[in-house]
């Protein structure tokens, strides 16, 4: 392994969209105020960026991250910005997330022309996603409108409805935030207990090498926030835990409120009556981060017998899984709603 100057450029890797230079801007803002070296964008191309197909078709999860994923393992960068909703579960070979910096808001929110609110669309109304849960969660608020698959970046999207072609969209608010768009629109934000969202869904992951310099590896663990990679880590454990993929219609979001942790979880079918759903409550204790590892999974003590051991994130979302699946998600996960 090679170690850099220590004035040498430190480069991010990101995505060319808008959304994705925005984020990764923010992440190289910060990584400058912590080392005091320069970072640069390195826009690389996925194959999410260069197609107008459908992600569901694609392979939704994964299809931003794969192609930025072998750049890095190149050298052709130091370190990536994802979007954490659009990495699969399962950990990259030989890279590591070595940061989750602190949680945007991680509401879904539906932009109308008009403000009517989603329940109140008129039947036959047009609503734009390309989500499968979105889609669950738009036909249980109203079965009566019709959806349609929605790509683009933020400003085609909202153009849809401006233009009278779309009644409504629905979008994440972490991305209207990260971009400061201009909002002409009227946006109704949904709540996170009726309508929860992606896992991981607001959450920056900071991807790097395992073998990446001590320094900037070091520097990169700086950026993390422990409550959100603890929150994220249950979400993303439960998602694993009922071997939901993209196509799997789920929801879930799990807050950390002082030593608690507040968590929905929802599993949806093909009609509302069949919607599998858990919520919890729990005593975790004092989320506290590793040094040593970075990205963790443990808090509290390291002994999970000892007097006074809290929940690890991995255990909980397991348990909630494991119920979701006793409760019939197993059933549920296997493709998207049909249209």
């Amino acid at each position: 392994m090679t170690t850099p100057s220590a004035a040498a450029p430190i480069r991010l890797g990101t995505r060319r969209s808008a959304l994705a230079m925005a984020q990764s801007g923010m992440v190289a803002r910060d990584l400058e105020a912590v080392t005091g070296r320069p970072v640069e964008l390195v826009q690389i191309v996925s194959e999410g960026d260069t197609t107008r197909a459908s992600l569901a078709s694609l392979g939704g999860t994964g299809v931003f991250a794969t192609r930025l994923r072998e750049a890095l393992l190149a050298g052709e960068c130091d370190l990536l910005v994802h979007s954490l909703k659009d990495l699969p579960t399962t950990p990259a070979p030989g890279l590591i997330v070595a940061a989750t910096p602190r949680r945007a808001d991680a509401r879904d929110v539906i932009i109308t022309r008009d403000g009517t609110r989603l329940e109140d669309l008129p039947a036959g109304a047009l609503v734009g996603t390309g989500s499968p849960r979105r889609i669950a969660q738009v036909r249980a608020a109203n079965p009566a409108v019709e959806i349609r698959d929605l790509r683009g970046n933020v400003d085609s999207r909202m153009a849809r409805v401006r233009d009278g072609e779309l009644d409504a969209i629905v979008l994440a608010a972490a991305g209207l935030s990260r971009l400061g768009a201009e909002i002409d629109l009227h946006v109704e934000p949904r709540e996170l207990e009726g309508w929860p969202t992606a896992a991981g869904q607001g959450v920056l992951a900071v991807e790097t090498r395992e073998d990446a310099d001590p320094a900037l590896l070091a520097a990169i663990r700086r950026l993390d926030d422990p409550a959100t990679r603890f929150a994220q880590e249950v979400e993303r454990t439960v998602l694993a835990g009922i071997e939901a993929g993209c196509h799997a219609p789920v929801g879930v979001h799990a807050l950390i409120d002082g030593d608690r942790l507040r968590l929905r979880a929802e599993v949806y079918g093909a009609e509302p009556s069949q919607t599998v759903g858990r919520t919890e409550d729990l005593l975790i204790g004092p989320i506290s981060a590793s040094a040593e590892r970075g990205y963790s999974r443990d808090t509290g003590s390291a002994d999970d017998d000892a007097s006074g051991a809290y929940p690890r994130a991995d255990d909980i979302g397991n348990e909630v899984a494991r119920r979701l699946l006793e409760a019939g998600a197993s059933d549920l996960v296997s493709g998207p709603p049909t249209s």
